[in-house]
């Protein structure tokens, strides 16, 4: 069975950084490319970051461009987001997927002062 288990998410002021972790089980995590999707109260999804299976390639939203790094350990079968500058606008909940559509239940990330 496939999970995904987001953490590390929380309060904190404008400016300030969180790091997001999403551990991986029931499937061979080193062979699927991995994203971040964030959803905020009221609104859909927003595609946030993807990385592909070798953590050699990263692709941005524009939003979050510069201020986000996505990173990947296959070896701990682990996802990473690394979030930087953060503003009110990132307050979301932030959940990590497969390429297959699988996601977890995700972490609330809230931004304010």
């Amino acid at each position: 069975e496939v999970q995904l288990v987001e953490s590390g998410g929380g309060l904190v002021q404008p400016g300030g950084s969180l790091r997001l972790s999403c551990a991986a089980s029931g499937f061979t995590f080193r062979s699927y490319d991995m994203k971040w999707v964030r959803q905020a109260p009221g609104k859909g999804p927003e595609w946030v970051s993807t990385i592909n299976r070798y953590g050699s390639s990263r692709y941005y939203a524009d939003s979050v461009k510069g201020r986000f790094t996505i990173s990947r350990d296959n070896a701990r079968n682990t996802l990473y987001l690394q979030m930087n500058s953060l503003k009110p606008d990132d307050t979301a909940l932030y959940y990590c997927a497969t390429q297959d559509g699988a996601r977890g239940q995700g972490t609330q990330v809230t931004v304010s002062s």
